[in-house]
């Protein structure tokens, strides 16, 4: 089993670790700092400081068998990685940084349109929703000037735990239709956007956020997309 130390502090950088799986896919460790592949967000890149003195690359995380494994891809010509051996994980902590940015930006893309979410991608740099819309088109401009007038308000983003349960019985905590959030641990984790008398934004995720809206910086929607019958597709990117 292994501890996902990103779902308790996602600005964590590193952690000891030792191996416990290899396989084909990669290895897999007691603990980690490194967020899987799921849900919209890319799996985190950086590398392993192996006790040894080697250095692994690790191009990309993805999930593993069952609820709580974590599969570390490690880059070609890595050495060779044995069970037991321990080290120090360390993500790219630039790249992972602008991805919790983006995310929580989508978060607040959901709470301005009021649409059921069809499908998403958290980009790096950039990120895109997809809402089941048939009747009207979203105007780009407001949509940027309404998401800057939230960034800017610095509003708190915070965390609590809720039972599989209870997620079950509040399915208005899940937006996105084609991802859902993780389950099978027993709990799931609800992400708040704090607002005033009541949330801004709150919903059922798994992934990485920052800390406050402000950190997210300057964004603009870069296009709106007629993606079907129904699907309109909202573009964004960092302004700077």
């Amino acid at each position: 089993m292994t501890e996902f130390l990103f779902r308790e502090d996602a600005y964590l950088k590193d952690c000891d670790a030792v191996i416990t799986a290899v396989d084909e896919r990669g290895f897999q460790t007691d603990r980690t700092v490194f967020y899987p592949t799921g849900g919209g967000q890319p799996g985190d890149s950086g590398r392993l400081l192996l006790a040894s003195g080697e250095i692994i690359a690790i191009t990309n995380t993805i999930k593993g068998d069952g609820p709580d494994g974590i599969i570390h891809v490690a880059g070609s010509g890595s050495a060779a990685l044995k069970v037991g051996a321990s080290g120090k994980l360390e993500i790219d902590w630039e790249r992972r940084h602008r991805l919790m940015r983006m995310h929580t930006c989508l978060h607040l893309l959901s709470a301005l349109v009021p649409f059921p979410v069809t499908g998403g991608q958290v980009g790096d740099g950039k990120g895109r929703l997809d809402f089941d819309m048939a009747d009207s088109i979203p105007d780009k401009e407001t949509l940027t000037e309404k998401l800057n007038a939230l960034i800017a308000g610095d509003h708190a983003v915070t965390a609590r735990w809720i039972t599989d349960e209870d997620l079950l019985g509040n399915p208005e905590l899940v937006k996105t239709m084609a991802v859902k959030p993780p389950m099978g641990l027993g709990r799931v984790r609800l992400i708040e956007v704090v607002g005033v008398d009541q949330p801004l934004d709150l919903q059922a995720c798994g992934g990485t956020h920052i800390a406050r809206t402000g950190e997210i910086g300057a964004v603009s929607v870069r296009k709106v997309e007629n993606k079907g019958r129904q699907n309109r597709r909202v573009n964004i990117e960092f302004a700077a």
